[in-house]
């Protein structure tokens, strides 16, 4: 008898991080020469302003914008890029919002399911039917549970986790809250602690699920089943910007975080019964994460350091703090590992793609292809990228 063997199911990006939450991409082979134009355009379209990054699911895109003093949510087809709906609602900044940046938003959706979810830059949370975008529920995260206000507005983004969606508020006794997926009512919520710009990560702690994030003050580990704070590291803080997601080695149990105050740190995490023990290995201010992303490849963490110009691309050692290299040649950066291969896009709109080794980066083709700021990190699904700034979005073919 002959066995017939299921098709691979499609590449999909649906959260922060993409499909293993680690800017890692599920990507085809991709080539690293690109013509003086760069990777061919298969699509470009004006966008709005705002950083949210792009989801993508099947023959369906997903993100965020802003219009006036509305955000929107809207779903594209992937194939032209065209709209195929949006959810429109009022969501001025709070009082005190910097504007220099913009307005947003900048949080990512979430999608689980039929379902996606949405933050604003007020803290406005959607659950919305991802077919159509009509609302399912919401809530309104500073209003209805005194979450923090932040001056850059609300920047998190939601995590799944069993059947909650799990969220940084940053209230009284509301440092996290753990949603309903269906209903949208409290499941949990976690002590208090004042909210930064970061988002969870849930971890394998010695065979266990475990939830780290970065607050204004702290790098905490949460019991996601329960909300329970399991352990709390003091770090210092810039204005609370605390934002870079951490890295985490299962096999070391090591931790890597990195801040553009304190700088990198590792943290060695042992569980012992209910108890989680912290050990800092080490602390680098060589390295400080801004609002950028990084990407792991073997021992080392690569990725874009400087809170300001000048910004050097580093290779730090997770496990001993050793920095490799620091290369001059782009701004700020946001990262994806795609294929073995580096895709940087810098704030100026330089895109690159580039190969890395413990002893050198090497670029093997850079174009000018956005505005700034382009602090959206790309999008990666098979062969196909999706990139934006605060004026157009546009879909490339890599392969």
């Amino acid at each position: 008898m002959m066995m017939v063997s299921a098709a691979p199911a499609p590449a999909q990006w649906t959260q922060w991080g993409g499909p293993h939450r680690d800017f890692s991409a599920d990507a085809g082979s991709i080539t690293t020469t690109w013509p003086e134009s760069g990777p061919k355009k298969v699509w470009t379209r004006d966008l709005g302003e705002g950083y949210s990054a792009v989801l993508a699911e099947g023959d369906r895109l997903y993100t965020m914008y802003r219009a006036d003093e509305r955000e929107i949510v809207v779903a594209l087809d992937a194939k032209t890029g065209k709209t195929v709906w949006e959810h429109k609602y009022d969501s001025s900044p709070a009082d005190g919002h910097v504007d220099q940046f913009g307005r947003g938003p900048r949080s990512t959706p979430l999608l689980v399911g039929d379902r996606l979810y949405t933050i604003g830059v007020s803290g406005k949370m959607f659950c919305l039917n991802k077919h159509d975008g009509k609302p399912y529920w919401s809530h309104n995260l500073w209003t209805d549970y005194g979450g923090t206000v932040l001056q850059h507005g609300y920047a998190s983004s939601p995590i799944a986790y069993q059947d909650t969606v799990i969220v940084l508020v940053g209230g009284d006794d509301v440092g996290l809250v753990a949603f309903d997926r269906d209903s949208g009512s409290v499941r949990w919520k976690s002590p208090s602690f004042e909210n930064s710009y970061s988002t969870p990560k849930i971890i394998r702690l010695d065979g266990k699920d475990h939830l780290v994030t970065l607050t204004a003050e702290a790098a905490i580990g949460i019991n996601p089943v329960d909300g329970r704070v399991e352990w709390r590291y003091a770090i210092g803080t810039r204005a609370a910007q605390n934002i870079c997601m951490p890295i985490w080695d299962e096999k070391e149990n090591i931790l890597f975080f990195s801040t553009p105050g304190p700088g990198s740190h590792g943290l060695k995490l042992t569980r012992a019964g209910d108890k989680v023990g912290v050990e800092e290995l080490w602390i680098n201010k060589k390295v400080r994460f801004y609002h950028v992303t990084s990407v792991r490849m073997g021992d080392y963490v690569l990725g874009s350091s400087g809170a300001r110009a000048p910004n050097l691309y580093a290779a730090i050692n997770m496990k001993t703090g050793e920095v490799a290299w620091r290369k001059r040649g782009f701004a700020k950066a946001t990262t994806v590992l795609a294929d073995g291969r580096l895709i940087i896009l810098d704030e100026e709109g330089q895109l690159a793609i580039a190969t890395a080794t413990p002893e050198d980066l090497t670029v093997h083709s850079k174009v000018s292809l956005l505005s700034r700021h382009a602090w959206t990190v790309p999008t990666i699904v098979g062969n196909r990228m999706y990139v934006r700034d605060k004026k157009v979005i546009m879909a490339l073919d890599l392969g």
